[in-house]
């Protein structure tokens, strides 16, 4: 039983060894099955081809077949493993490329990813000498052997740690410029916050007193027994003005302090008529004052949203306020027009009659406020003079209920809300606007802001930056390549006349002739090219020396090399001989 156990739990060990930290997917597992089956099959297939048989191709076929899948949990270990196997046959040649970029994403450290390629190169260049046997010179040997290993090694295994590399740190920018806008946006929000509570709280102490002291005084006016009817019913409308206007600043100085309305405690009669049911007693009230206006609705009345209602109403107020102030005496026109899709507030007054009043005390917020407060339900309103000297404030409503309040999300793209305005553009000193809203500035984000967005930009711009890169990459090793083959041919030719002589001038030479002689018309055969050719041909003369040397013609076979031997004894040229030998 503990027997059983202990096996039981050495597997599940050694399976939660081999599957490493990353889960495996039903699609990875497919994935990876199909790749390694396809490697094992290519790599069997091109075996066979090289060297026939059945024996080492169905080794090598299962060893590519174990490695593929482990170069996720092992990479340096399997690329040392693939480098070698290569080094044996250049049919795994495919699995080595890959293992190159799973090793270069995967290997954690330019310390142990060189010193995991640098032993990958070591397998491969021991492993490609030993299987030639020792053949060759070792310096060309192993020449080509760390061009091949960095075209097909090295150089994926850079590009695949760049790839990797940079998409790391993108998504890093990514997430750091979320989270700065997300704790940007929040600042914002506090400190907006807290200048509105300041500004409710200026409102309350000082509007709020004046019109309860309006209200008050009013109240006592209207029923002093002196004041005539006429007086009494101009008192009577003051105070009620001065009521609605203390109910109006409770409301705003909820929704400055907590951003939403105060509680109404109004019924249901009060709301109405500060809707467009109430634009008729604004229009009394301008005509109980001494104004000439006049009231059109056309169209089909039709039910308004609440917020929309409120616009209406807001838009007929603040026309009618400016009117009084900007154009006194003035006739005023107000129009309600029921539209198929929207009501169309319009107020017009005539021109001014007079010089305006230099009394006249404006903020010049209330036709702004006019605009915002349409935007935030889906309208628009339009200010402007008219042909005739007057003034014109036209809004357009929705019936229904629109969104049209957008705030920063944390997700959003920068560059998009960066675009929108100019930083310092519309803006008070201090702050800089996104096109949503002002946001105050906070030391060092709009440097990290703007380093993110020009990586972040120049990634999405230009996608081919990195693929250029590889392919310059690429393109260096290649002429790399080319450089390091002139150079070897260079040196082979070079090698080629110390080592090798023409046919016709063997037939020359005849046995008898003075070794001096001899030596002194031959190569000296000191290169490379005739390493490896002494003694595989017929057997030498007892006591002599013999200088074997290339023919500088080609063979009947790709496996054979045609040499000529030359053996000297007592200073004479006692056996010349021409045969083929296998490289």
């Amino acid at each position: 039983m503990d027997v059983s156990s202990r096996i039981r739990d050495g597997l599940r060990d050694a399976r939660r060894r081999l599957a490493g930290p990353e889960r495996w997917s039903r699609r990875r597992i497919v994935g990876e099955s199909a790749l390694a089956l396809c490697l094992a099959a290519l790599a069997g297939g091109l075996s066979s081809a090289i060297h026939g048989g059945v024996v080492l191709p169905g080794l090598e076929a299962a060893a590519v077949l174990v490695l593929s899948p482990l170069r996720r949990r092992f990479p340096a270990g399997v690329l040392v493993a693939t480098s070698a196997l290569v080094g044996v046959s250049p049919a795994a040649t495919l699995l080595l490329l890959i293992v190159a970029c799973s090793s270069g994403r995967r290997i954690i450290g330019a310390g142990r990813a060189l010193f995991a390629f640098c032993g990958g190169f070591a397998a491969y260049l021991a492993v490609t000498q030993i299987a030639e046997h020792g053949d060759g010179p070792p310096l060309l040997l192993g020449l080509f052997a760390a061009l091949f290993f960095m075209m097909t090694a090295v150089v994926p295994g850079l590009a695949s740690r760049y790839w990797y590399q940079r998409r790391t740190l993108l998504q890093t920018m990514q997430e750091r410029n979320t989270q700065l806008l997300r704790e940007r946006a929040m600042v914002a929000g506090q400190a907006r916050l807290r200048e509105r509570q300041r500004i409710a709280q200026d409102m309350h102490d000082s509007l709020g007193h004046q019109l309860a002291l309006i209200s008050v005084h009013t109240g006592a006016l209207e029923v002093d027994p002196a004041l005539t009817g006429r007086q009494r019913e101009a008192v009577g409308v003051l105070r009620e003005a001065s009521v609605a206007a203390m109910h109006e600043l409770r409301e705003v100085v909820g929704i400055l302090r907590d951003g939403v309305e105060a509680p109404d405690h109004a019924d249901e009669a009060q709301r109405a008529a500060r809707g467009t049911a109430g634009v008729e007693a604004l229009v009394a009230a301008a005509r109980a004052a001494g104004t000439t206006v006049e009231l059109r609705e056309t169209g089909e009345p039709r039910q308004l949203a609440a917020a929309s209602d409120h616009a209406a109403y807001r838009i007929v107020q603040e026309a009618l306020t400016n009117a009084y102030k900007h154009a006194p005496g003035a006739p005023i026109a107000v129009e309600l027009r029921y539209e198929p899709d929207s009501l169309v507030v319009e107020v017009v007054n005539g021109p001014v009659a007079g010089p305006p009043s230099d009394e006249v005390v404006s903020g010049g917020q209330g036709l702004t406020g006019l605009h915002e407060r349409a935007r935030l339900v889906g309208g628009m309103v339009h200010t402007g003079r008219t042909q005739d000297g007057g003034f014109r404030v036209a809004g357009v409503l929705p019936y229904g209920a629109a969104e049209a309040a957008t705030f920063v999300d944390a997700g959003d793209d920068f560059r998009q809300q960066s675009r929108e305005l100019p930083p310092g553009d519309g803006g008070p000193a201090g702050t800089t606007r996104t096109g949503r809203h002002p946001v105050g500035r906070r030391d060092g984000w709009d440097v990290d802001l703007k380093v993110a967005e020009r990586e972040l930009a120049m990634s999405s711009r230009s996608r081919g930056g990195g693929i250029a890169l590889g392919c310059g990459i690429a393109f260096a090793a290649m002429v790399l390549l080319v450089v390091a083959a002139g150079f070897a041919l260079f040196f082979v030719a070079g090698s080629a006349d110390k080592g090798m002589i023409d046919p016709a001038e063997y037939e020359k030479i005849k046995v008898g002739t003075a070794e001096q002689d001899v030596r002194a018309r031959l190569p000296k055969g000191d290169t490379f090219l005739t390493t490896g050719l002494s003694g595989k041909g017929p057997a030498e003369p007892a006591g002599s020396s013999c200088l074997v040397l290339m023919s500088s013609e080609v063979g009947d076979s790709l496996k054979t090399e045609p040499v000529f031997r030359f053996c000297f004894k007592d200073g004479k040229l006692i056996e010349k001989k021409a045969y083929d030998v296998e490289r």
